[in-house]
This record gives structure tokens, sequence and C-alpha cells, in this order.
């Protein structure tokens, strides 16, 4: 089992390669970023997370969503209190502060997080993770905006509400809750276009790691902050769910909580620190490190998992 994971993660990781490559030759434009990740975002997302739930409904369904609905609000919760801790430790300037505890709290479960959980649960894994999506996404679009605004401007509730994946999960729950579903014809075109997510994610994260220039590498390997927060990140944050272990709760959904929880930090950070003045090269520099570390951590917890 911890094999053909190991295969499977390998497999991304040569798309994501694909991704790096097209990106440094120039095959694929500056604006390459942007359109992958609206193309991903507004139309393969969104039809990935409609057509998993268009499933027959059980009790057993509202059971697994309880446990992963708590463990998501769980981790979340103490990653907010950790990252604040670290981030009165650390001193940094106060452009790099909001970065900082968002790099921490903030992982890549839109992403990396449905291709990992996919490869090992196919469409049931892009079920769980929804579920486990849903406290995630409100946090990031309501909590992960006040970090850089500190009380500047409120927040919309219109663009928390009305963003896809908050769109599309909302819906894809009703039809899971309800007895009506989607057509063989249009639950079919939702798989075809959703399918082609997984590649998309991974080309868009080789891509973004072709942006990084060389000459920032060192900077961003030397500095002790980023190391912090990517050991919180990576490590530390999904540990914190080990006690979950000790209930009742099914191996599958324990593995999918742990394993999204363990997400490289989310490059919406990025996006957030640019659009509202933060330190955009901190931000980067953090989503990076933690992406390229998620190589060997994300197969180090998996196979732990299975040790224990």
């Amino acid at each position: 089992m911890v094999g053909d994971f190991l295969q499977e993660m390998l497999m991304l990781y040569c798309i994501g390669a694909i991704g790096f490559i097209v990106r440094k030759t120039g095959v694929l434009n500056e604006h390459t970023n942007d359109v992958l990740t609206q193309l991903i975002l507004y139309i393969t997302l969104p039809a990935l997370i409609l057509f998993s739930l268009d499933i027959p409904f059980s009790f057993t369904i509202i059971k697994d969503f309880l446990w992963l609905f708590s463990m998501s609000v769980y981790v979340l919760l103490l990653s907010i209190f950790l990252a604040v801790w670290m981030r009165r430790r650390a001193q940094l300037p106060e452009k790099q502060q909001s970065v900082y505890e968002s790099l921490i709290i903030f992982g890549n479960q839109g992403f990396i997080g449905y291709a990992v959980c996919f490869i090992l649960f196919n469409e049931q894994g892009i079920i769980y993770l929804t579920m486990f999506n849903l406290f995630y996404l409100l946090l990031i679009w309501s909590y992960g905006i006040h970090l850089f605004i500190k009380g500047r401007n409120a927040i919309s509730w219109k663009v928390i509400l009305l963003n896809p994946g908050i769109l599309s999960t909302f819906l894809g729950l009703i039809v899971l809750f309800s007895p009506v579903h989607f057509p063989e014809t249009v639950s079919n075109a939702l798989r075809s276009v959703g399918e082609i997510t997984i590649p998309l994610s991974m080309i868009l994260i080789g891509s973004l790691m072709a942006n990084t220039k060389y000459k920032d590498i060192p900077l961003m390997l030397k500095n002790p902050h980023l190391w912090k927060a990517a050991m919180a990140k990576l490590l530390l944050i999904p540990s914190l769910l080990l006690p979950f272990a000790l209930l009742s709760v099914p191996f599958s959904l324990l593995v999918i909580a742990i394993l999204v929880s363990g997400m490289p930090s989310a490059p919406t950070t990025s996006l957030y620190a640019q659009k509202f003045d933060a330190d955009t090269n901190f931000a980067t520099s953090g989503v990076l490190l933690t992406t390229a570390l998620c190589i060997i951590s994300i197969p180090f917890i998996y196979t732990i998992l299975h040790i224990l």
C-alpha cells in the first residue's frame, strides 16, 4: 500500500516537473499561472466537487461528515493559536507578520490536497476532502482576509459566499443530502471536466515554482522563520490530529484529515500579500519552500500512519 502510494506521488511530481519545464522554457508565458488558477477554481474543481457529491445518500455519509467537519474545525483553530504564538515570538517586520500567520494556518488543500486524496481513494477521497474543506473555505475567505486588512476594510460576505469553492461545495451538499441527482449526461460531463483538475493542479504548482529566481533561493533557505513555519505547517499541525486515532474515527477519514492538514502553504497567501500590500517575496518564498519540502513530508506522514 505504501509502495503504491509512493508510485502515485512520483507520478504527481512528474506532472509538476512538466509544468516547471514548460514554464521555464517559455512554452507557457507569464500569464500561465493566472489562467490555470482561474480555470481550476472556476471550472474544473467545481465540476469535480459536484460530480463527486452526486452519490446516493446514507446515514454513514452523515457520520463521516460530522467526523471530518469536527477534525477540520479542531485542527484549524489550533493552527490559528499556534500561528499567533509563533508570530509574536518571531518579531517580524509589520509586512511579514500577517504572511507568517497565513503560511502556518492555510494549506494547499484545493490543489495538491485533491490530487493526493484522489490517488488514495479515487472519487471517495474527493467526497471526504470536500467535507473536510468546508470550514477551511469559510475561514480562508474570512479570517484569511482579516489577517491582511486588520480592520482597514470590512470583509464582504458576498465575496465569501459567492466564491466558486463555497458555491460548488454547498450545491454539492444539497445534491448529496437530497433525492435529486444530475442527469447521466450532465454527470458524465462534470466527471470529464473535473478529472483534469488533478494534472492541471500539478502543472500549476510546477509553473509557480518556475517563477522563483535563482538568486532568491539562498535567501529563502537562510531564513529561519520560513523554516519554522514550514516545520509547523508540514509536521506539527498534522500531528495535532493524532489524538483522534484513540477515538472510533475510520482510518480512511483520519488519513485524509492528517495528510491534508500537512499540505504545503496555500498559494492564496501570495495572492493576499500582493493584493493587500504585504511582503509578497516573503509569502512566495514560504509557499515555495513548503511545496518543495512536501515531496518528502507527505510520503513520510503516510508511511508513519501505516506503521502506527
